[in-house]
């Protein structure tokens, strides 16, 4: 009886297998170099994964670094989106952190959501997304008043996470119990030399002083426009500075404006 000897040559794709890596998920730097690279077919699949655990709300889905419109006429826009493209191309070289600053609307979160895309997809990294407002309502609620403890559970992946973003920093009134889970959080992420993406409402400046006393120092302190040290604490507003680059577009309208 005649034996078939004849090898299956059809195409690896026809067996469900990546072309370039034959399904081991690794494949060779260049033909001439004998070094092996994570084939994209599984990057793109952890890229997924990472996307789907990032914690990113569903109303920000679309907002990337390409889609990010950063007129000519406006520079702190263009210096803005070329700040954040020269991030992820550095990352992880250079693992200092970010503060976008500027008022509501101007596209401090889109920019700091396309940053972790980015560097989820090319990269391969583990980032989370934060509300800081949000957060705070987590730990508030894990609250246990019988052992008289939070759930350090939540705070695990806001701990561990490699990039992080802290969005809207500072919208919470400010107590000292709101000051202490700041410090925790930051100083955690600082001794640990993990990235902290950061976006804020606030000007950055020092907070009010309290040294004047009587009615008029009182009056000049209730109307003079709070900065991110009043709301943060200006040890933890020292720490930031230590941990981010400052990034400014304080003087654009709103994005929401701009992208009707």
């Amino acid at each position: 009886m005649a034996i078939n000897t004849l090898a299956d040559v059809s195409p690896p794709e026809q067996h469900g297998q990546c072309p370039h890596c034959l399904g081991t998920g690794w494949r060779h730097n260049s033909n001439e170099d004998k070094r092996v690279m994570r084939c994209e077919c599984k990057l793109g699949i952890r890229a997924k994964k990472l996307i789907e655990n990032a914690g990113i709300p569903p109303r920000y889905e679309s907002c990337t670094l390409e889609t990010y419109r950063a007129e000519s006429s406006k520079p702190s826009l263009v210096n803005a989106k070329a700040k954040a493209l020269k991030f992820v191309e550095q990352y992880p070289i250079d693992k200092t952190g970010l503060i976008f600053v500027g008022k509501a609307g101007a596209g401090k979160t889109h920019l700091a959501i396309g940053i972790i895309k980015e560097l989820t997809s090319r990269k391969g990294i583990t980032c989370l997304f934060c509300n800081f407002q949000e957060l705070l309502e987590k730990i508030k609620n894990s609250y246990d008043p019988s052992v008289q403890t939070t759930s350090m559970g939540l705070l695990r992946p806001v701990f561990d996470s490699e990039v992080i973003v802290l969005d809207d920093l500072g919208s919470v009134i400010p107590t000292g119990w709101v000051w202490d889970t700041v410090s925790l959080i930051l100083n955690t992420r600082y001794n640990a030399n993990l990235t902290t993406i950061i976006t804020t409402n606030f000007q950055d400046g020092t907070a009010a002083s309290s040294d004047e006393d009587g009615e008029a120092a009182r009056a000049r302190r209730a109307n003079r426009e709070q900065t991110l040290g009043d709301r943060i604490g200006e040890r933890m507003r020292d720490r930031v500075h230590e941990m981010c680059r400052m990034i400014s577009i304080w003087d654009v309208p709103s994005y929401r404006d701009r992208n009707p």
